[in-house]
């Protein structure tokens, strides 16, 4: 063994149990869902580093697979960077490497350093390589079996968060909330299920949704990929989840401990608009690849989704309904992976539809009665309004002139009755600013900036 040339000897390999800690949620093959073992000394769920491969549930099979397009694409590749690679072990690779050697996939180079052979691909690992990619050219870190996966969402549900008043306040500490609007959020964020924020467009509908999820824990733990049979399913996006490494000597947890095919992240916060079609909600294969792409609902699991614009999508609002409305009563969806397989997959997020039309207006009872929270973002009252003002004032280097705001009111809006709306404050302090830089003029409010401001600004509102 590679080991015992380096002097160390192997871990015994042990066998997997599971818990039936999930009882009402089907997986494949009557597999069940074990959290109990993944949690650290303060009871949050952590992906600890699995001692064998039989506990990381990668088979031999697929870690060859891996090891072999890996090497495909990078030519020379030391042992540790193998490892790094798959995400697992060194002492786990060890017995695949030893048995591709064997078989002339590969050979030895050189040695680097204590674990640092360095391989490379023979004349029939390459041809192996290839034909392992025209099935599949996924060569990342080791997908995590479906069953983990299902187990790490149900160990990080929102549904066991509670936030109250204060994690609201310090969510939406950077934003103006009348207290009466604050005491319709906070029942809503907490219960942990869907709601409507509708009103006119404006008033902060798509700030207050994208922090909420702060109100929550603030981090949570997502596979690479996850593995269905041979289907390999893509989770982390990058461009979706913001990773936040551990930090060395993190409490007790550090580099070392944890299994290296998870990411932990921020909360998700997954923002979908007028682009959302309906395959964004399926589970999206790429034949030239091989590899399926996570729907937007499995990316924010443990998080929000937030339906911006809703009634504005490229897909009809029926179309979304039906696809939606058992998955949003029973917390649970079903989907198709490409070899025609229909999994159960965990429906785990809080669903905002952020409109400025009115509900009753876009959906039937029957989907109301599934979003229990209704809550409407009005106008702000004149006193907000100044006050928000004065915040956008010091932030943007104004100095504060109440006469101006004053002005403002009593010319522009009070003789055509305009109505207040949250994003003036800010909106008009730009158009002034940027008035104000073009002329070399102080940046300052002044009845002649304030009335250029407004010209541009209200000119077809």
């Amino acid at each position: 063994m590679l080991e015992q040339i380096n002097g160390m000897a192997a871990p015994p390999k042990g066998d997997v149990s599971d818990s039936d800690v999930f009882s009402n949620f089907r997986l494949p093959n009557g597999a069940s869902i074990e959290t109990a073992k993944n949690r650290d000394s303060s009871g949050e769920f952590f992906p600890f580093e699995p001692a064998t491969l039989a506990d990381s549930k990668v088979s031999e099979s697929m870690l060859e697979q891996l090891i072999c397009k890996f090497l495909m694409a990078r030519g020379e590749v030391t042992v540790r960077q193998m490892s790094d690679q798959v995400g697992l072990p060194f002492h786990m690779i060890d017995d695949v490497i030893v048995h591709l050697k064997s078989e002339r996939v590969l050979g030895f180079v050189g040695q680097s350093a204590v674990n640092g052979y360095t391989c490379k691909l023979t004349e029939e690992g390459r041809a192996r390589s290839a034909a392992y990619s025209s099935y599949c050219s996924y060569f990342g870190a080791a997908p995590v079996a479906f069953s983990d996966y299902v187990a790490s969402v149900k160990a990080q549900t929102i549904s066991n968060q509670h936030p109250g008043e204060v994690e609201l306040n310090r969510a939406f500490s950077d934003l103006l909330i009348d207290e009466k609007m604050m005491a319709k959020l906070g029942p809503a964020v907490n219960s942990g299920k869907g709601m409507f924020l509708f009103g006119a467009a404006g008033n902060g509908k798509t700030s207050i949704a994208e922090r909420i999820t702060s109100a929550f824990g603030p981090y949570v733990w997502v596979p690479r990929a996850i593995t269905v049979d041979r289907d390999i399913i893509r989770v982390f996006d990058p461009m979706c989840h913001e990773e936040c490494p551990l930090e060395k000597g993190e409490g007790i947890i550090n580099d070392e401990t944890f299994d290296h095919r998870w990411v932990r992240i921020k909360r998700p916060t997954i923002v979908v608009g007028g682009e959302l079609t309906m395959k964004h909600l399926e589970l999206q294969y790429n034949p030239q690849t091989g590899i399926s792409e996570a729907p937007v609902q499995m990316k924010s699991n443990t998080g929000v989704l937030l339906i911006d614009d809703f009634g504005r999508q490229r897909m009809t609002i029926d179309e979304l309904l039906n696809r939606w409305i058992v998955p949003l009563e029973k917390r649970y969806d079903y989907l198709n992976t490409s070899n025609g397989k229909k999994i159960q997959m965990p429906f785990d997020q809080l669903v905002v539809f952020s409109t400025n039309l009115e509900p009753k207006d876009l959906v039937d009872d029957a989907f109301l009665r599934r979003i229990p929270y209704k809550i409407e973002v009005s106008n702000p009252s004149i006193e907000n309004f100044v006050r928000l003002f004065k915040i956008m004032c010091v932030n943007y280097d104004f100095e504060w002139r109440p006469k101006m705001i004053q002005y403002l009111i009593r010319q522009h809006y009070a003789p055509m009755k305009r109505e207040l709306r949250n994003c003036h404050p800010r909106d008009l302090l730009l158009q002034v600013r940027n008035y104000c830089r073009y002329f070399k003029r102080p940046i300052e409010l002044t009845e002649e900036s304030i009335d250029f401001a407004c010209e541009n600004y209200f000119s077809i509102m």
